[in-house]
């Protein structure tokens, strides 16, 4: 399905605050609060939005430690097996597989060192892995959904880009 102008700029406002009123919307984008209702019912069938959800902060829950780890995989691992012994894991936010030396890069919100290190621990321990290279998240410098500046159009919500996050310039990294 291919988005107008329109259907982006909603999609963004929505990507800003999926509780954001019908009329307000439409209001943003010059359309009435039933038109925008329609769009958006379209948009959920075609299958370009997949559903509307909490967006948790980590910091607020206590997890505030994160890392990107690369995961080596034995010989002919299936993408679908990683994704099976992956997805039981409520540290991992986020896993795909990837081109370059590692087979799959995880990504991994902890409450700590000592919860992040038992996490990495687990996953070496899954019967496909054979090792793993974690690198820790020092501070975000953008975080934001797909079609997010789309919402800079549309008067309205708006998410604060830096992610309310200071900047660095420097990285860490660990091996397991």
């Amino acid at each position: 399905m291919r988005l107008d102008r329109v259907d982006e700029r909603i999609i963004a406002i929505l990507g800003a605050d999926a509780r954001t009123s019908f009329a307000d919307i439409g209001s943003a984008v010059g359309l009435s609060a039933s038109a925008v209702k329609r769009r958006l019912d379209r948009l959920v069938e075609s299958g370009a939005v997949r559903g509307f959800t909490v967006i948790l902060e980590p910091a607020a829950i206590g997890w505030t430690t994160e890392a990107f780890i690369e995961v080596y995989c034995r010989p002919r691992t299936s993408p679908a097996e990683i994704k099976a012994g992956l997805a039981n894991y409520a540290e991992v936010t986020s896993a795909c597989t990837v081109t370059g030396e590692a087979d799959a890069m995880v990504q991994v919100r902890a409450r700590d060192m000592h919860h992040l290190e038992e996490t990495i621990e687990r996953i070496c321990a899954e019967p496909f892995v054979v090792r793993t290279k974690s690198t820790l998240v020092l501070s975000r410098l953008v975080d934001q959904s797909m079609l997010s500046g789309s919402a800079g159009d549309a008067p309205g919500p708006s998410a604060d880009p830096s992610g309310g996050q200071s900047s660095g310039s420097s990285t860490g990294a660990i091996s397991s």
